[in-house]
């Protein structure tokens, strides 16, 4: 992969990046006791809900954050990772067997971290 390539992963990353933190922000928050981990919000202004139904209301939307929060955390997560190997030089490097990821590849999966080859092995890496 020439500079000039990797140059243009790294702004799609780094966009990519903003893109998913401001996603984040929508439906939590970062976790003030862990680095790096983010914790689901409620959106609604009132918080000083009583009543069964707003309480449920309430329950049942930070429930609905969480597994949005989770999908994002993730690909988030991926993504700082991906500008991690950029910085380091690893980028478009299979986690499986060295080999280059094929541009098609990264081209539709710019966080990919295995090769074609490998792509099954790619949700058990280490996270």
């Amino acid at each position: 992969m020439n500079t000039q390539e990797l140059e243009t992963y790294k702004v799609g990353l780094e966009g990519e990046l903003v893109r998913l933190e401001g996603e984040l922000k929508t439906v939590g928050r970062p976790n003030p006791d862990t680095k790096g981990d983010w914790e689901a919000t409620v959106t609604d202004a009132d918080s000083t809900a009583t009543e069964p139904d707003e309480l449920d209301d309430r329950a049942e939307e930070a429930e609905e954050n969480q597994g949005i929060l989770d999908a994002l955390e993730i690909s988030w997560r991926n993504t700082k990772r991906a500008l991690a190997k950029v910085a380091a030089g690893t980028y478009g490097t299979c986690e499986v067997c060295s080999a280059p990821i094929e541009t098609a590849r990264l081209q539709a999966n710019p966080i990919a971290r295995t090769c074609e080859t490998h792509m099954a092995q790619e949700e058990s890496l280490a996270k």
